[in-house]
């Protein structure tokens, strides 16, 4: 099913302050959804103490949230072209303030994983219908980029910012209150929202398809569950089955697209260079940057001894720069165009990952800085502009389906990138890990499963301890330093992908120029 040529512009319908604060309210709500994916880690000791969960109830509290909300993008970002994608944002700000709620206030494991379910539900109502408003908000395309651009900066900020917003909460709070942040918020979005936000949704959205709903949903969680029980060393038989019935139901899920007369996702959206590179970037970037936050607060923690707050606080670079990078967007577009700028921002990063590789093997932070300075950048670059590529890539009556294929490239990517870079990491570390002669068996073996794992375990075991210790922080150094290498060897072939198949000026902006000179 083929799509419309974007309308020619309006030169009248450039936005106001009415729309401009508008946007700060829907960034607002994706940073802290992004905050979200990444707060609760620091809160696990205490929810522990207080719980009593088992491990595997442990994992689900934590894998739970992510799993719901990438399955559900695709399903909800239609349902918002049908119903209203203004109406859909207000229910999910409603849903996620709800069970935001019931998460800190939970009063077993089960209970707590229940409302965390609730709220990646809730999360998938909000963030497809936040980018697709944005779509319909911003007609003028520099603006709309720019606009876009304070969106992808709070996404990929808000991920960096999880763990300092959990240390000072934590230091001064229960673990509830990482939850209760979220009622101001979704308050201030509701309330705003009504006034602030017009209405927007497909006026010929067609009959709504179940099976196609269900095939995505089964599809994208059994695929990302797999990857990390693999990843995790669980129960490699049933992970490799759940990805194999991901990879059918997906695949049943395509082919039933390209039958239908409606589908909930036109798989012709593909053909599109500028849709597909976009896509493409935008899952790589990610999937790089997730991936070294994640191993980054280890280093910080396990081997510089930084507590939570002070780990948080050196990760910040990263966040700052992709937000600081929102005034050199327009410039890059102008001089290079979409694509090659967002090949730019993903190469930038790929040597921000090389500098964090070489930063790691001294105890001078100002080079980790400057390396977390160069990834953040070139994320924010690459993010921003092949998310605006993908949502300018199509009419916006579909906003919301392409909205939502991009947010389900992000979160693949968060999700992918903890697992996948995680399991190189943690076979690189086991394969270089040389425990002392004489250590005793149980310390050996703890220091087998991790880093996190030995550091427990060796206090009070004196300098036998010690020296097992910093055997383990060697091989993990070495473990992180191969990992930043490949990590930004897949960047680098994200650039090139991006740089050669994305147009450099959208059909969009090409409409635009001739209405202009008409």
């Amino acid at each position: 099913m083929s799509h419309p040529v974007p309308a020619p512009f309006d030169s009248n319908s450039r936005a106001g302050a009415k729309e401009w604060t508008a946007l700060m309210v829907l960034a607002l709500g994706v940073f802290l959804l992004a905050v979200d994916g990444t707060v609760l880690s620091l809160a696990i000791p205490a929810l522990s103490a207080d719980l009593n969960p088992s491990s595997t109830e442990l994992l689900w509290i934590g894998d739970i949230y992510s799993f719901v909300l990438a399955g559900l993008l695709v399903t909800m970002g239609t349902l918002g072209d049908r119903i209203g994608r203004k109406k859909l944002l207000l229910i999910g700000a409603a849903g996620f303030g709800a069970a935001s709620l019931l998460a800190a206030f939970a009063p077993t494991a089960g209970w707590l994983i229940a409302a965390r379910a609730l709220l990646g539900i809730a999360g998938a109502t909000l963030m497809p219908s936040t980018l697709s408003i944005i779509r319909n908000l911003f007609h003028d395309s520099k603006q709309r980029t720019k606009a876009i651009a304070v969106w992808s900066a709070m996404a990929a900020s808000g991920a960096a910012a999880g763990p300092l917003v959990g240390g000072i909460l934590l230091e001064h709070f229960w673990w509830g209150s990482v939850f209760i942040i979220n009622l101001p918020v979704m308050a201030a979005m509701i309330g705003l929202g009504i006034f602030l936000i017009p209405e927007s949704k497909d006026p010929h959205p067609g009959p709504f398809d179940l099976v196609s709903a269900l095939l995505s949903v089964v599809g994208i969680v059994a695929i990302v569950y797999g990857v990390k029980e693999i990843a995790a060393g669980g129960d490699t038989v049933a992970a490799v089955l759940a990805a194999v019935v991901g990879l059918l139901a997906l695949t049943w899920f395509v082919r039933r697209q390209r039958t239908l007369a409606v589908p909930l996702i036109d798989i012709t959206l593909f053909r599109n260079r500028a849709f597909s590179g976009a896509v493409v970037g935008n899952l790589i970037g990610i999937f790089a940057l997730s991936g070294l936050l994640f191993f980054l607060s280890q280093y910080l923690q396990l081997v510089l001894g930084y507590g939570p707050l002070e780990a948080g606080l050196r990760e910040m670079p990263a966040a700052l720069a992709s937000i600081a990078v929102i005034a050199l967007v327009a410039v890059l577009v102008a001089r290079l165009g979409r694509g090659r700028s967002i090949g730019l921002g993903l190469a930038v990063s790929a040597a921000g990952l090389v500098l964090v590789a070489v930063a790691e093997g001294g105890q001078n932070y100002l080079w980790m800085a400057i390396a977390l300075v160069l990834t953040g950048a070139g994320i924010g670059i690459a993010l921003t502009l092949s998310t605006d590529a993908v949502v300018s890539a199509v009419p916006k009556d579909k906003a919301g389906a392409a909205s939502a294929v991009s947010e389900t490239a992000y979160e693949m990517g968060v999700a992918l990138g903890i697992a996948v870079l995680g399991s190189v990491l943690v076979a690189l570390y086991r394969g270089g890990l040389v425990v002392p002669a004489g250590t005793p068996q149980p310390l050996a073996d703890e220091a087998g499963q991790s880093l996190a794992a030995v550091v427990g375990a060796a206090q009070g075991q004196g300098e036998t301890g010690a020296a097992v210790v910093a055997a383990a922080q060697e091989a993990f150094v070495h473990a992180m330093q191969v990992t930043s290498y490949i990590a930004a060897g897949l960047l680098l072939i994200a650039a090139v992908i991006t740089w050669r198949i994305i147009p450099a000026r959208s059909a969009e902006e090409i409409a635009e120029d001739l209405a202009e000179k008409s």
